[in-house]
């Protein structure tokens, strides 16, 4: 059963983006990139290893500086309230930065402090059933396997609300079960307004979601030219 999702401490979006650009080293991955996610929505981004899809997400969520282009929150440029942006997503990249030494109840315990809240035993609990993991609170991370790390990381989605949830390959080593469960989750999250932004390989099971390649937005030569 899915936790109900509580109100958002942030208001949703709606999120977007304009003309961007990445860059990483010397290499522009894309250029003219745009979207606009409303809330409730889902963008799906597809393509090749390579072409872009964790580097936009890591723009995304701040972790890299757009080239080009500008982010927008309600239509105001995120770049004026880092901070506030920051408060707004939850990222969930390839790595699940689980601790080898601590359970996984304490795992999301410190997770919801350092997003400045405070996770209670029942709500640690609920967030674990929802992903069919509820026996493992204390379990210590060095005793999980593949997909159990996964579906600990995803229970922290639900730890700590936030409206934009940035998800990479969020299904990779996931059975039937837990993709169950994880769509259930993506479904309960988007009916209370909130957003979801993931790079796949897969079917996520994102109903009405918007596909996005950021290799459609891959610059010609004369582009490269222009920023050697």
């Amino acid at each position: 059963m899915v936790p109900p999702t509580p109100p958002f401490p942030h208001p949703p979006g709606p999120f977007a983006g304009t003309d961007l650009a990445c860059l990483r080293g010397e290499r522009l991955l894309f250029r003219g990139l745009g979207f606009s996610l409303a809330p409730g929505g889902a963008l799906v981004l597809t393509g090749p290893n390579g072409s872009g899809k964790s580097s936009l997400l890591r723009l995304l969520a701040g972790l890299l500086a757009p080239a080009e282009g500008e982010l927008t929150w309600d239509g105001k440029p995120v770049a004026e309230d880092a901070e506030a942006q920051r408060a707004r997503l939850l990222y969930l990249g390839h790595q699940e930065g689980l601790k080898p030494t601590l359970t996984v109840g304490e795992m999301l315990a410190l997770h919801a402090r350092l997003r400045g809240g405070r996770a209670a035993p029942a709500g640690l609990a609920a967030a674990l059933d929802a992903l069919g993991i509820g026996g493992l609170m204390d379990v210590p991370g060095r005793q999980l396997s593949a997909g159990q790390r996964r579906r600990v990381g995803l229970a922290r989605l639900l730890v700590h609300p936030a409206p934009l949830w940035l998800l990479d390959e969020p299904t990779v080593g996931l059975d039937e079960a837990a993709l169950a469960a994880f769509r259930a989750v993506a479904g309960g999250h988007r009916r209370a307004g909130g957003m979801i932004v993931a790079a796949t390989h897969a079917d996520l099971g994102l109903a009405g979601a918007r596909e996005l390649a950021p290799a459609e937005f891959a610059p010609d030569a004369a582009a490269l030219e222009a920023v050697a």
